[in-house]
């Protein structure tokens, strides 16, 4: 028990000897750093830049992290990115043998002490000119300063929206020293591309790359050099949210327009069906033009709203020149026979489009009854009652004659006689009003079959214009598939 109470004392008292160097070196260290400071900055300016030689380069290696795209504005052409830029250089005056302070091998110390390269973003499009952020900066022995800041950039894009919402952006961060020039700061990127290992996803576009070129540019105004460092950023559009909220409905209404010429023309909504698929399709449209750019180039979606309004509008003009067609009535000038055979012959067979009337579901049988006993059978009622009229007309001339001959050969007179021409008469009279009425209703049904005759044309040309205009929204949503792939 003595032996395992005397090892745990001296445990703790070895860990209470640990703590207490640990402590001691630290307050030297600080000891050592504040030292250090005093004499590094006793005499030393920020204002001139740090090189031995005046005609020396001094070469500033620059590295980009993107961590963020906060948004994409397509309309003004800026792009806002939250990026970590990190810049390194040596300054030949902030140096130190670190053995003579307790090997202090580096410090950090606010960046606004020592001197900096001015590199700014060229093709920057925010209207706040802020100095950078005052971060810590950190210095070694060597003389080697490295500055990690963040920044919120907003920087111009050419944004082409030709493809929207299946197209691809290339944005570019343009970054050089706005006062020196390549003879006094050369800019060097420490790798091939932007960092991309911390970036967090976007929920609108995806990120491709980041690769990075060094341009060496003699402006018009000056005969040095300038270089800077160009990152492109490669940017996809997920286009789902906007295939689903703006092209799928336009595809979804227009398949509706050709519809309206499955309407029967009676029903008085042929019309306002495609009128208000119209108005559906404006509504659309203008919903792309707030979000798009006032440039000439029309994205594709608009194309296609475009072409599918273009449609509907023909399609309704359409539908209004076939229900004047289908209102033509009995004063209508009789069917072509040029549209006599090429509609109703062939062209009604082609699309099954039936008599006026009648619909797929009427069996064959019933069909070929009413249409015997509406045109064979009026015909045979007609001559039945004529040859009747016929023969009794006959039979009462013949009556006539016989009368007469007795009256004059016996003089006989009665009232058997008198009877039966005045039945006679009545016959002649009724053959008369009869004759009229059938030709009255064989009139009204020549009138009738002619307006029936154009309600068929009319029938028939709403079923060609339905299945043209389905074929052609058809190839308009293939269409922009395809261009889109």
């Amino acid at each position: 028990m003595k032996r395992n109470s005397l090892s745990s004392f001296a445990v703790s008292l070895w860990l209470l000897f640990t703590a207490v160097m640990l402590q001691a070196v630290e307050s030297a260290k600080g000891k050592y750093a504040h030292m250090l400071f005093n004499e590094l900055f006793e005499d030393y300016s920020n204002a001139l830049r740090p090189v031995e030689d005046t005609d020396k380069v001094l070469n500033v290696t620059l590295q980009i992290t993107l961590s963020q795209i906060k948004d994409m504005d397509e309309r003004n052409q800026i792009l806002s990115a939250y990026l970590w830029i990190r810049q390194s250089w040596y300054d030949a005056y902030l140096k130190w043998d670190k053995d003579k302070y307790d090997g202090l091998d580096s410090i950090r110390i606010p960046s606004n002490l020592v001197w900096r390269p001015d590199i700014v973003l060229y093709n920057k499009a925010d209207d706040d000119f802020s100095e950078p952020v005052n971060t810590n900066v950190v210095l070694r022995y060597d003389g080697k300063i490295t500055w990690d800041a963040p920044a919120i950039t907003k920087s111009s894009c050419v944004v082409d929206v030709s493809y929207f919402p299946f197209d691809s952006q290339q944005c570019n961060l343009t970054f050089g020293s706005w006062t020196y020039n390549g003879n006094q700061v050369d800019i060097i990127n420490s790798l091939d591309s932007g960092d991309l290992s911390d970036f967090v996803e976007d929920v609108e576009w995806e990120i491709h790359g980041m690769p990075a070129f060094k341009n060496v540019i003699t402006y018009g105004c000056c005969s040095e050099p300038y270089p800077d460092v160009t990152f492109t950023l490669i940017l996809k559009r997920k286009s789902s949210f906007y295939i689903f909220n703006l092209l799928l409905p336009c595809i979804l209404i227009s398949f509706l327009a050709p519809l309206g010429f499955y309407l029967p023309a009676d029903s008085g909504e042929k019309v306002s069906l495609g009128v208000t698929v119209l108005l559906a399709l404006t509504v659309f449209q203008l919903m792309v033009a707030e979000i798009m750019p006032p440039s000439e180039n029309v994205p594709l979606i608009g194309k296609y709203y475009i072409a599918t309004m273009t449609m509907v509008t023909a399609s309704t003009a359409l539908t209004i020149i076939i229900m004047n067609l289908h209102h033509c009535g009995s004063e209508a000038k009789p069917v072509p026979q040029w549209a006599r055979v090429v509609i109703l012959d062939y062209m009604s067979k082609i699309f099954f489009v039936y008599d006026v009337g009648e619909n797929c579901t009427t069996p064959k049988k019933e069909k070929e009854e009413r249409k015997l006993e509406g045109d064979d059978g009026y015909q045979r009622r007609h001559k039945e009652v004529r040859s009747h009229l016929s023969s009794w007309n006959d039979d009462c001339d013949l009556k006539e004659k016989l009368n007469g001959n007795l009256n004059k050969s016996y003089g006989v007179h009665g009232e058997n006689v008198r009877e039966t021409v005045n039945c006679c008469s009545c016959y002649k009279m009724l053959i008369k009003n009869i004759e009229y009425i059938a030709n009255c209703v064989r009139d009204h049904k020549a009138n009738r079959a002619k307006g029936i005759e154009w309600k068929k044309v009319a029938k028939v040309m709403d079923r060609f214009f339905m299945w043209i205009f389905f074929i052609m929204v058809f190839f308009m949503s293939v269409l922009i598939i395809g261009k889109a792939a």
